[in-house]
């Protein structure tokens, strides 16, 4: 039987009643963890000695998952997918991780991320390419690519993301699964390599929006090693679900939404902007209230370069400790200058390079107010924006990137610039620490798509309720990748 494409309830279930056990199910994970690295390169490592747990009342014990190779894992190698750390086994676990653990969750793979989380494609990691496994000349997106292939190719039911613009919610969309990342501080960060402190969140990937309730409820809580967490310990995501969304009221932006502001639309794009107008009027079937709104498109186009600035000063400072003489691989130099100098340059690719010289430039002093201070002034006017949509509506609803995976052979770091804004929507989430689901909303040329759903901070109950109830109308729920010839 193939336990892993069910989800968390079900497996727990039949953990429960002896149908199946706990060693069984790491088994059938890492046999589909091994085929299918084979096909889609998703893992950094698979942890073939990984071991049965004893199954108790927590739904998650005894269930493999995956972990993003961000997540620091004691013993066990945590890459961050960059040469400067690819030998390097932490001494300690993140958090999340140790809370994990706590529920007798059993980790059974690292998973492959663009290098330290900085990019979209899922194609940057130091062990090559993540493809994806609905068509496998299409990208995964980033920058949790691994985790997104692995839980939509039912290796697991879920797997660990994080999300610093849209690193957990566009891979769901893109692998047709469900990328949840709660109100900022919720899951402690510590033990997730930091990329930009101000903007990462912990997350999960699922198939099911019930499961990410499940998950995040197990990994959330007060961390006293992360300033920035919170009680959330009166908050319960899974018993919470009861999917009743009459009265809720949803808004969905104009500039974003109307495809008469695309006047070059590929047939992809129309596809896509049409799903979304369907799921709109299932949320009016659903008893929910829809409204258009407008915001001042020069704002909106702001969006992706504030996000670069200020995800890049960020980055630059964070990284500093990345010397390859505290840890990691050490270059050659005949001075320690010469030494970290080797390191930084023949260890980090290229892409990271040059958001390391983009945080160096905008953080000098004399570019520091023009950039930095700027973008953050940028990043407060668009944060209040979604703020005064939430004193009147419980959700913003979006549609997920311009379409379907891209092809990979046509993949950049850069920006289309006739979608930027449709691409980029969803740093707004992270400038604002808000809430934020992606969910399954329906196939273009046979390949999955995706709606999302951000509320206001601290409101992911209802956040999750929407979700819920708009992909238990649609019908995506717990649906495993097919492969299909080329998207046609």
């Amino acid at each position: 039987m193939d336990y892993m494409s069910m989800g968390i309830k079900e497996l727990h279930e039949k953990l429960k009643n002896k149908e199946v056990t706990s060693k069984q199910l790491i088994e059938e994970s890492l046999k589909k963890a091994h085929s299918l690295q084979e096909e889609c390169n998703p893992f950094v490592t698979i942890i073939d000695d990984a071991k049965e747990l004893e199954v108790t009342d927590n739904l998650l014990s005894g269930i493999p998952y995956g972990i993003k190779d961000n997540y620091s894992t004691k013993g066990i190698l945590s890459t961050g997918s960059s040469n400067t750390l690819k030998d390097y086994v932490p001494f300690f676990s993140a958090t999340a991780i140790k809370n994990l653990d706590k529920a007798n969750a059993v980790g059974v793979a690292k998973t492959v991320l663009d290098e330290f989380g900085m990019g979209g494609t899922g194609t940057t990691g130091h062990t090559g390419i993540v493809k994806n496994p609905w068509d496998k000349t299409r990208m995964c997106a980033g920058s949790s690519a691994g985790s997104a292939c692995s839980v939509a190719a039912g290796v697991y039911p879920y797997a660990t993301g994080s999300d610093t613009g849209d690193s957990i919610r566009k891979p769901a969309a893109y692998c047709g699964i469900v990328g949840y990342k709660p109100t900022y501080g919720m899951i402690s960060r510590y033990g997730l390599f930091p990329f930009a402190s101000s903007l990462d969140h912990c997350g999960v990937l699922t198939r099911s929006v019930e499961d990410a309730a499940i998950v995040v409820d197990n990994m959330k809580g007060i961390d006293p090693n992360d300033m920035t967490s919170w009680d959330s310990s009166d908050i319960n995501l899974y018993s919470s679900l009861d999917k009743n969304v009459s009265g809720k009221k949803l808004c969905y932006i104009k500039e974003i939404c109307d495809i008469n502001n695309y006047p070059n639309a590929t047939q992809e794009l129309i596809s896509h902007l049409e799903n979304f107008n369907k799921t709109i009027e299932v949320c009016k079937e659903l008893g929910m209230e829809v409204k258009e709104v407008s915001i001042d498109k020069t704002l909106l186009n702001a969006i992706a370069s504030t996000y670069v600035v200020i995800s890049c000063a960020e980055a630059t400072s964070n990284m500093s400790n990345l010397t390859g003489i505290i840890f990691g691989p050490r270059a050659s130099g005949d001075t320690y200058i010469d030494m970290m100098k080797n390191y930084r340059t023949e260890g980090f690719s290229p892409l990271i390079k040059r958001r390391f010289i983009i945080g160096s430039y905008v953080l000098q002093a004399q570019n520091k107010n023009r950039y930095f201070f700027n973008a953050q002034r940028v990043r407060r006017l668009l944060v209040d924006e979604w703020k005064k949509l939430f004193n009147e509506f419980d959700a913003v609803i979006l549609p997920v990137g311009s379409g379907p995976a891209k092809k990979l052979d046509n993949s950049k770091d850069a920006l289309d610039e006739s979608t930027t804004v449709l691409e980029e929507h969803l740093q707004v989430g992270n400038f604002g620490g808000f809430p934020s689901i992606t969910i399954p909303n329906g196939f273009v040329n046979n390949l999955p798509v995706g709606v999302n759903i951000t509320g206001n901070c601290y409101k992911d109950v209802d956040v999750l309720n929407i979700a819920s109830a708009i992909e238990e109308k649609l019908g995506y729920k717990n649906q495993i990748a097919k492969e299909v010839n080329n998207g046609i």
